[in-house]
């Protein structure tokens, strides 16, 4: 005879099932990494890793890019932003940001989700040159992580707010590659920037007479990423730049980007991303003390993302919807809009490479910056769910495992 398992040991089963659906899956990857890569970083193999992923290579077809390490960032991660590109157009024409009414409290959300963070930073850092170029680090939400962890907590979270921690969460990424484009650009080389700027005009051709094809878009996108690589403007720019001029509809109705999206979107979540985590997130605390850990660069980036993130983001929806110029996520409270808030404070992906960009050659600060990182993901990833599993009244979807 069938008959549905007790209801408190579905309950205690739940966030096990959790692991497995699409919004926490992807996350979850990103945590045991990031663990992995710490794990290795401190074992005997951390001479391994080092030589992995640093070790010049005996051949490579771009000399300016003579270790794995640089391809992984450079290279890998331009698909990447290519998938957050096409992201962000199929929202900005169809999806949540699509009116200036879906788009109103996103933005504010995620602006002051970048501004307030870098303010927490520049104050705790001190008058300090060379940190201060890391400035952006806390300023970026990892969607797949916060997703992730939002996946764990199954439908007690309203529909809506799960919609709006994405909606800011693309937002975001649209700032962190302004940012990167505007700040963290090295020399500027004019002829390969004209080449970049040709290329990408060609795009927009292929786009406007109609191409229909994906290999010419494919082919043209590894031509903008060399040029754009070349010009001194970091080449995962050419990612964004390429999604931006991939045609929504063609004239059959087919959707080349939704197609190209959606193929991508897998490779993206469940292997670029990763790899670029593993390659990243592992460093040595075997040479650091207390006086390390706890160095103005670490503080500065784990207060940053932690407080300076669930400070301007709910400071600013509380304000906007009190002054009547956003209305609030529906069906939720207050308790719960912090909580998500909270999460926006997880910034895994994007923060580990503002951080390789900022302290370009400087070890010691990229191994600080990974620990700030690190620190503010996983404190803002536990205190957000602790509330959200604490606080929300929304039951979860009924679940009844059946035995024999």
């Amino acid at each position: 005879m069938l008959r549905p398992i007790r209801k408190p040991i579905a309950r205690a089963f739940a966030p096990v099932r959790a692991l497995f659906v699409s919004d926490a899956s992807a996350g979850v990857l990103l945590i045991l990494v990031a663990a992995a890569a710490m794990l290795v970083a401190n074992s005997p193999l951390a001479g391994a890793y080092e030589q992995l992923f640093y070790g010049k290579l005996s051949w490579t077809p771009i000399p300016k890019l003579d270790d794995l390490h640089l391809w992984i960032n450079d290279g890998l991660m331009a698909i990447f932003f290519f998938v957050v590109g096409l992201e962000v157009k199929r929202e900005l024409i169809c999806g949540q940001l699509a009116s200036p009414e879906q788009r109103r409290l996103p933005i504010m959300a995620a602006a002051a989700g970048m501004a307030v963070p870098a303010l927490v930073y520049v104050g705790l850092i001190g008058g300090d040159a060379q940190l201060l170029r890391g400035w952006a680090i806390p300023a970026a939400t990892d969607i797949a992580f916060a997703m992730g962890v939002l996946g764990l907590l199954g439908s007690r979270v309203p529909a809506s707010l799960r919609l709006f921690l994405l909606t800011v969460a693309i937002v975001d990424d649209i700032g962190a590659v302004l940012v990167i484009a505007a700040f963290y650009t090295a020399n500027i080389k004019v002829m390969w920037l004209a080449i970049s700027v040709v290329v990408f005009g060609v795009m927009v051709a292929m786009n406007r007479f109609g191409v229909s094809r994906m290999w010419p878009f494919v082919l043209v996108s590894l031509v903008l990423w060399v040029a754009v690589l070349f010009s001194g403007v970091h080449a995962t720019i050419a990612g964004v730049v390429a999604a931006l001029t991939i045609p929504m509809r063609d004239k059959t109705g087919h959707s080349m980007l939704e197609k190209m999206e959606h193929g991508l979107a897998p490779w993206s979540a469940y292997l670029v991303v990763p790899i670029f985590g593993f390659a990243n997130a592992g460093v040595n605390l075997s040479g650091m003390g207390m006086e390390e850990i706890l160095a103005p660069l670490p503080i500065a980036i784990a207060a940053g993302l932690f407080l300076g993130k669930q400070i301007g983001i709910f400071g600013i929806i509380f304000a906007a919807v009190k002054l009547k110029i956003a209305k609030a996520p529906e069906g939720a409270n207050w308790v719960e809009i912090w909580g998500i808030t909270i999460l926006c404070g997880i910034g895994f992906t994007m923060s580990l490479f503002i951080s390789g960009l900022a302290f370009d050659g400087n070890r010691t600060f990229i191994d600080e910056a990974k620990i700030g990182i690190l620190g503010g993901s996983i404190i803002s990833a536990i205190v957000g769910y602790t509330v959200l599993r604490l606080t929300t009244t929304h039951p979860e979807e009924p679940t009844e495992f059946v035995e024999p």
